[in-house]
């Protein structure tokens, strides 16, 4: 546990220095489509009031789900390419899973961060959004599953996926998994189209921002039961986790 914590530390010391662009990679994409989505075309009048508080829960889940999933595969990609930075902790005094699950962590640490920095600054763009206190805790412990989540399947992708495919997989997938994901509409509302709420069904970012919304909206917007969305999460989490796992001893032991 103190070497886990020892190399958990030292990336998250590396993140300090590198904030600037850590910043721009996982903030500026979420920001652009609160301010888009959210002001410009509420002030243009072409959505009603209420659209912010739908929009608002699911660009927080987009920003902790995208910021892990990229935080975990892109790193993952270039340490086991050129740089063989892999090296360094696969000679570290713990076991090999320790050190994959140490990757998921410290992705998910920066998905986290990513989510919780873009509530004050979604609050401060649109305006007039309010959330229970009360309900707090509960976000914040859904940010983090949410988040373990997107990297969990991160760790998938920078495992099975070679690195000179890994550019063509992003492109992929990274935006379909973005417009499904039930970022800037509840899912229940898709009931007359039925099949794109199928494919949204297939997401995991889905149950990510239904479960945010179930938690801060007090019914005001219908959302998916909160209890199917953590069963959900939980459940990609286990599966992606232990395929991300067996990916990444495939590819250290290689």
């Amino acid at each position: 546990m103190r070497v886990f914590l020892a190399v958990l530390h030292r990336d998250a010391f590396v993140t300090g220095r590198e904030l600037p662009s850590f910043l721009a990679q996982t903030v500026l994409q979420p920001l652009f489509t609160l301010f888009i989505l959210g002001k410009v075309l509420g002030d243009l009048g072409y959505v009603g009031a209420e659209f912010k508080d739908v929009l608002l829960p699911g660009v927080v889940a987009l920003a902790g789900f995208t910021g892990a999933l990229q935080n975990t595969t892109l790193p993952l990609v270039l340490d086991f390419s050129y740089t063989r930075e892999i090296e360094d902790r696969l000679l570290s005094p713990m076991r090999l899973e320790l050190v994959a699950v140490e990757k998921v962590v410290f992705g998910a640490a920066r998905g986290v961060f990513s989510a919780v920095l873009m509530i004050p600054i979604g609050m401060l763009v649109m305006g007039g959004v309010s959330w229970p206190l009360s309900a707090l805790p509960a976000l914040f412990g859904v940010i983090v599953l949410g988040s373990l989540v997107g990297a969990a399947i991160g760790m998938t992708l920078g495992t099975f996926v070679p690195p000179r495919r890994i550019e063509i997989v992003f492109a992929v997938t990274l935006t379909p998994l973005m417009f499904t994901g039930a970022t800037q509409f509840p899912w229940l509302g898709l009931a007359d189209l039925r099949w794109f709420q199928v494919v949204c069904a297939a997401n995991p970012l889905t149950y990510f921002s239904e479960a945010l919304r179930a938690l801060l909206l007090d019914g005001r917007v219908e959302s998916m039961p909160l209890w199917i969305s953590l069963a959900v999460l939980v459940t990609a989490l286990l599966g992606f986790g232990l395929a991300g796992i067996k990916g990444f001893m495939n590819r250290a032991l290689d």
